[in-house]
């Protein structure tokens, strides 16, 4: 039996980045735990097989389309939401962009743009009309999907850092605005995780060796490891928690 404290019944979640990986796992253990659903990434086909799966499992699932880089589609899928249900509960911003993997010098102004416009602005303005959508109903969760990078920069992996370090920065600004209308912003900070978004790491024999020299668990994370961490975050487990940063990175950054 699901604990109350995980009753997510009537609630209404928006994951981005929910066709694969780790908001895979988020959108569908937020089903899993009662809350509607809206699973969005940048195509709707990709979102429609995550929610087909979730309907089957007896969760309650839909898909609205939204890459977060681009601000009409932003705008617009808020709209959409409130028109449809009144009310957004939940919000899980982990759509992300990794453009360049290289010399931090070598960044060229297109991958820097895209990296910025996804992982610092779009995070921003999801934010804002997320909480401002929320506090009309009472108040609501706000998890950012950040990473360690944010804290110990990744190797050749700069720009995706820099937007990371930011995210968590914005995570603790948006809280400690927005706590008096109800609303809670937390930030989660996966270590290396087995998904296509890190495939380049992971996928590589020597820099995924190197990888788990300092990873005490000796082992890359499952993205459901990361959903369960989600799941507290936006729960009543997590009432009087906001402005953290969720470490799970199987013991990284205490080496």
């Amino acid at each position: 039996m699901t604990s109350s404290l995980f009753d997510l019944s009537g609630k209404v979640a928006l994951v981005t980045g929910a066709s694969r990986g780790i908001g895979e796992a988020i959108a569908r253990l937020l089903a899993a735990h009662g809350a509607h659903v809206i699973v969005s990434s940048r195509k709707a086909a990709d979102c429609e097989k995550v929610a087909a799966a979730i309907r089957v499992d007896g969760g309650q699932a839909e898909v609205r389309a939204c890459h977060i880089g681009e601000m009409d589609q932003v705008q617009g899928i808020f709209a959409d939401i409130e028109a449809a249900h009144g009310r957004l509960d939940i919000l899980v911003n982990n759509a992300a962009a990794n453009p360049y993997f290289g010399p931090i010098v070598d960044t060229d102004l297109g991958a820097f743009q895209k990296t910025v416009d996804v992982n610092i602005r779009g995070y921003f303005f999801m934010c804002a009309l997320g909480a401002k959508l929320m506090a009309k109903n009472g108040g609501g969760s706000i998890v950012n999907v950040a990473s360690i990078n944010g804290v110990v920069p990744g190797d050749l992996q700069g720009i995706y850092s820099i937007t990371k370090a930011a995210v968590i920065a914005m995570s603790a600004a948006f809280a400690k605005e927005c706590a008096p209308s109800g609303v809670r912003v937390n930030a989660l900070l996966p270590g290396l995780t087995d998904t296509k978004f890190a495939s380049a790491l992971v996928k590589n024999e020597a820099i995924l060796k190197q990888a788990m020299q300092h990873v005490p668990m000796r082992r890359v994370a499952r993205p459901a490891e990361m959903a369960g961490a989600v799941l507290y975050l936006v729960s009543a487990a997590a009432s009087y928690t906001t402005g953290s940063s969720l470490v799970v990175d199987g013991g990284y950054l205490t080496v």
